[in-house]
């Protein structure tokens, strides 16, 4: 007797699924704060939820995973979640001025879908910023910062999420994404910046 599997579901498919399912118990645990069992069983329970129960469309992923680059990434986010913790409790605690706020459009270089989710959650992670829309269409995503209080601190601001997509690109995009965001950093370098 061969054994049977779920209607819709091949071997292929759910090895395919693998890594976004580990990357949505991973981000439970990121967004509890815990690494901890408990932590990791409910984000179980929900990754199993979320992609049983809303049958999203099959994520496409690159297939390419570069170890060097994704442990920059973690290590420099790790620093960035220190300092952006000690930036917001210093303006907080700055009782001279208030700290500014802004609501900026960053622009990304690449069309992926799963890209600019990586790169607009971990913008939202960081303190000072957060998420308020992605423009999917335009490639667009729109932040509400704190702690502005010049057009260079937006344009810094700016740079920094257009930096963590570099960054995620280079850890997990395509070799295809990866030359598109070479091309887009050495275009100001050439003149080539609209």
């Amino acid at each position: 007797m061969s054994a049977e599997r779920p209607v819709g579901v091949t071997k292929g498919q759910v090895w395919r699924q693998l890594p976004f399912f580990v990357w949505l118990v991973a981000l439970w645990m990121l967004l509890w704060g815990q690494f901890t069992i408990v932590a990791f069983v409910s984000g179980v329970v929900v990754a199993v939820f979320v992609t049983r129960v809303y049958r999203l469309p099959p994520v496409e992923l690159s297939g390419r995973v570069n170890v060097w680059w994704g442990l920059v990434f973690v290590f420099e986010f790790i620093g960035s979640l220190v300092l952006g913790s000690l930036t917001v409790a210093w303006q907080v605690l700055d009782l001279r001025r208030q700290p500014g706020t802004a609501i900026i459009a960053v622009p990304l270089v690449t069309d992926d879908d799963l890209i600019m989710a990586h790169t607009a959650v971990t913008a939202s992670l960081i303190p000072g910023s957060l998420i308020l829309e992605a423009d999917r269409d335009r490639r667009i995503l729109y932040l509400h910062v704190i702690g502005v209080r010049s057009a260079l601190d937006i344009e810094k601001q700016r740079a920094g999420v257009q930096r963590w997509e570099r960054r995620v690109v280079m850890a997990v995009g395509s070799r295809a994404q990866v030359q598109k965001i070479r091309d887009a950093a050495a275009a100001p370098r050439t003149g080539g910046r609209a």
